[in-house]
């Protein structure tokens, strides 16, 4: 199999967003044509004048990595060349959530036939561990620190996958990166039904999140193992197939692997919050049938 993700890239050990890029090629294929907009997948992939790309690759910029994606639709079938070749927008939780909701909208009411792929590791990375609205509820980031009276951010994160599927595409999966192969095969579905589909990636951040390097898979699986991250497949706004996690692992043992909720085990009132957050993995599991 020809390797359409290559060596050379500047992310480092552990790097989420390497391991996502690699996984959606494998699951898009060879005939696909990539849109990045700014993040740190775009700066540690393309150094000019080097490329980690093996298939056709154009930057964007932050907010318009879904409108660039529909026009190079727009144009492939106004030439008659679209074929079977795939068109995949991949972008972080900033340029997705964010700054770029307005252009995914768009395209997706538009029904260009288009793949946009989110790498959510919940704040932007690449300026600094900003909060974005993919960030959790009581994690600690640059703009919304842990301090003597924050428990860190106090709004809950955005349901992105939720709000695509209002939109009427006829395929939104959420993947994780410690289930490589469940990815790739939901990114293959994914671009193999026409019209606008969605996926969502769980991205833990060794440097943001603060764990060691080696562990990125690791606290990947225990987000969906507390229920804190559900893997399912919707299809025309129902949900179609979940992943079931058996006996759920409590929060506290997905919180105490990053530094982002070390507030939580050492400040007055922790104890409290992480109650908050394991409601919210008790109601996943509720609403998903996990």
């Amino acid at each position: 199999m020809k390797h359409l993700f290559v060596s050379g890239h500047r992310g480092g050990a552990g790097c989420c967003d390497a391991m996502a890029a690699k996984f959606t090629l494998m699951g898009a294929g060879e005939d696909c044509i990539v849109v990045s907009p700014t993040g740190c997948l775009e700066v540690m992939t393309t150094p000019f004048p080097e490329t980690s790309w093996n298939v056709p690759w154009i930057h964007s910029l932050f907010e318009n990595a879904a409108a660039v994606a529909s026009g190079i639709e727009a144009a492939l079938k106004a030439m008659g060349k679209k074929g079977n070749t795939r068109i995949v927008a991949i972008g972080g939780d900033g340029a997705t959530m964010d700054i770029g909701l307005q252009a995914i909208s768009g395209a997706f009411e538009r029904g260009h036939d288009f793949t946009y792929v989110c790498i959510d590791n919940e704040a932007y990375m690449n300026t600094g561990v900003q909060r974005s609205s993919g960030t959790p509820f009581n994690a600690s980031t640059t703009t919304s620190p842990a301090g003597k009276v924050s428990f860190g951010n106090q709004r809950p994160k955005k349901n992105m996958p939720a709000i695509i599927a209002a939109h009427g595409s006829p395929y939104v999966a959420t993947t994780s990166l410690a289930y490589g192969k469940d990815m790739i095969a939901k990114v293959k579905k994914a671009t193999e039904i026409p019209g606008p589909t969605y996926i969502h990636c769980h991205s833990p951040c060794t440097t943001g999140w603060g764990f060691d390097t080696s562990k990125t898979v690791e606290v990947a699986r225990m987000a969906v193992k507390t229920g804190l991250w559900p893997l399912f497949e919707m299809e025309n706004g129902e949900i179609t197939k979940v992943r079931k996690i058996g006996t759920p692992s409590p929060v506290e043992d997905y919180l105490k692997m990053q530094s982002r909720f070390k507030h939580l085990f050492n400040k007055e009132g922790g104890a409290e919050e992480i109650a908050k957050i394991q409601a919210i993995a008790d109601k996943n599991i509720e609403h998903y049938g996990l």
